[in-house]
């Protein structure tokens, strides 16, 4: 599963994407990591999440990484639900089919393994293309 959380800045994705990590991070029996541009969310998240900030491991575009998140899941198979905060902050990314592809592997993965992925975008939603659409 992939859900993309898409809206423009300053419309609550960061507080909305904490307050789904934190519930998971409580209900959920598996290990929860959240990857996110610089480490701002340190105080917010519940103490069992793995916070991982991209900027420490120069993770700056699709395929660093998406060759990353698999590296963890290869290193921790309890690994159940993988949050990003801000994909294109992270990637440098925007609305085209780099980011359709990067989905389209993550929902491969996650059929896979049974890894969920929730990820914040900043950006209109209107501008968000067909194969973004179908995670929104």
């Amino acid at each position: 599963m992939v859900r993309l959380i898409m809206g423009e800045k300053g419309t609550g994705k960061t507080k909305k994407l904490i307050e789904m990590i934190n519930t998971t991070a409580q209900e959920d029996n598996g290990s929860v990591v959240c990857v996110e541009a610089k480490s701002t969310m340190t105080f917010d998240l519940h103490y069992h999440v793995r916070l991982i900030s991209a900027y420490e491991y120069d993770l700056s575009n699709y395929e660093a990484l998406r060759g990353f998140l698999f590296g963890l899941y290869a290193g921790n198979y309890d690994i159940s639900h993988i949050f990003i905060d801000n994909l294109f902050k992270i990637t440098g990314g925007g609305c085209n089919q780099a980011a359709d592809d990067f989905l389209n592997e993550l929902e491969r993965f996650s059929n896979a393994t049974g890894v969920k992925f929730t990820i914040s975008v900043s950006g209109d939603p209107a501008l968000a293309t067909d194969g973004m659409q179908k995670y929104l």
